[in-house]
């Protein structure tokens, strides 16, 4: 079984330049979670991984000043393995979407996959 929270949209201070912390930026994330379902059907929320408090996990995790993308999407990847059993993979993409680049057009970020074991 696959979860997907997808275009997840957060208006944080991650950045290594001082205008990225007084500033901010918004970012994007996506996140897809493996596991195998204990039984099927799956007809209870604590057969499952609930993706509102995957939100609420990462949300928390958002609101945390970070130099490095790759510091959230890694501390993100581990919380939940940490704090959902189930979960067998976790993989996150994390980008910034108006990087502080002279005359850029796009977004740049970080993707991470974790395995429980």
């Amino acid at each position: 079984m696959q979860i997907h929270l997808n275009d997840l949209r957060f208006f944080a201070y991650h950045g290594l330049y001082a205008e990225e912390k007084q500033l901010g930026n918004y970012f994007e994330l996506n996140i897809d979670i493996q596991y195998t379902p204990i039984h099927l059907p799956i007809t209870d929320i604590n057969d499952t991984v609930n993706y509102a408090a995957v939100f609420e996990l990462v949300s928390k995790r958002m609101a945390i000043p970070t130099p490095l993308l790759e510091t959230v999407a890694t501390e993100i990847a581990l919380q939940i393995l940490a704090q959902f059993s189930l979960v067998e993979v976790v993989t996150i993409s994390l980008y910034k979407l108006h990087p502080p680049i002279p005359h850029f057009e796009g977004k740049v970020g970080v993707s991470f996959t974790l395995n429980r074991d």
